[in-house]
């Protein structure tokens, strides 16, 4: 049976071995004190060995924060990121470093994210020559930077340690403010950095989607990708309430005016009843169908697919000048704006592809 930190029921969870790697990461600094870690998480530092163990992101967090206060070290996600120790990686990451190639362990990585951790939306999609993997908290309060700044540095040193040691980032975009050791990340990553975005970005050459796992074994790809598909089969009554109703907000986008009604009918409750039990995620409705909308937006506008009017009408909005102004609010530039920068930086001479939005 799958084991979890007694917290609320909605609270999203973390794998335990992402925070044993922290712990391991404090103690190799000389800076563990067991009984503050134990008490920031709830729980023995044994029990973190558990494969199966869960515990919730906000415990997690909260580790960061203390990581950073005792290392006096604002980067130390990025610093405890680039340590790469294969025996620390949880049963995901041997999923992922076994596969054939880079792509598919991306599509591995995709799949399992919610093993790892449960308060962020992870996808990919591919945009003629670029991959890029996108990370969307699923609520404002479920974003740490620290976490962020070790998920790029350990997706990146990984990937060059067990694959092919040149590949790097030919963008990124983080969601976080520029903070004080912004360098870091250029030198870490390869590609130009910028700040303050809607989402985190990283965007590599699809090109390296065909690179080989040099030292993979079918064997302990097999046995260990049971042992995960077995734990994500035992998760699927957890799934996210909030995750189930963006999902169907994005479908109905598509093809309709949104309506909370139709959605209620759909998951067989009144509106009442889903307005509830959003809340009880720390979500409301409007929240989530302003957040499809500009995540939508964003890679409209950046695809150049199609014209900023389409746009408009495909986002529910009776007018381009409505539209307009509120992609300005979400992201602080004019669409048009946005969108000469996006096909500047990804083909500065012969414009950008489009996308698939088959990761909506």
């Amino acid at each position: 049976m799958i084991s979890a930190a007694p917290e609320n029921n909605h609270t999203p969870l973390v794998a335990a071995s992402s925070t044993l790697a922290l712990v391991h990461y404090l103690q190799s600094q000389g800076l563990l004190e067991p009984a503050r870690v134990q008490q920031i998480i709830g729980m023995d530092l044994q029990a973190l060995a558990d494969p199966d163990l869960r515990i919730p992101a906000t415990a997690h967090y909260r580790l960061w924060d203390y990581a950073e206060e005792v290392t006096g070290d604002p980067a130390v996600g990025l610093h405890a990121g680039r340590v790469v120790d294969p025996e620390r990686m949880g049963l995901v990451g041997h999923v992922f470093f076994n596969c054939d190639t880079l792509g598919e362990a991306v599509t591995q990585y995709v799949r399992l994210h919610r093993l790892i951790n449960e308060s962020v939306i992870l996808s990919f999609e591919q945009t003629g020559e670029e991959a890029i993997l996108t990370w969307q908290p699923d609520a404002p309060n479920h974003y740490s930077r620290q976490d962020m700044d070790r998920t790029l540095a350990a997706a990146l040193s990984r990937t060059r340690h067990f694959i092919h040691p040149e590949i790097q980032a030919e963008w990124v975009e983080i969601a976080h403010p520029s903070p004080s050791y912004a360098g870091e990340y250029e030198t870490l990553l390869g590609g130009p950095v910028t700040f303050d975005c809607a989402s985190t970005r990283l965007a590599f050459d699809s090109r390296h989607l065909s690179h080989g796992i040099p030292r993979r074994n079918p064997y302990v790809y097999s046995a260990v990708l049971k042992q995960v598909n077995s734990v994500l089969a035992r998760l699927q009554p957890r799934r996210s309430f909030g995750r189930k109703i963006r999902r169907l907000i994005s479908k109905q986008m598509a093809t309709e005016r949104i309506d909370a009604d139709s959605l209620a009918r759909q998951c067989h409750m009144s509106r009442q009843t889903l307005y509830r039990k959003l809340k009880r995620e720390g979500l409301s409705f409007h929240d989530l169908v302003e957040q499809v909308r500009k995540d939508k937006a964003l890679r409209y506008v950046a695809a150049d697919h199609y014209a900023l009017g389409e746009i408009a009408f495909l986002l529910g909005f009776s007018e381009l000048s409505a539209f307009s102004r509120a992609f300005k609010r979400w992201t602080g530039t004019a669409p048009a704006q946005y969108r000469a920068k996006q096909l500047a930086r990804t083909h500065p001479t012969s414009g950008a592809l489009a996308p698939s939005d088959a990761h909506k």
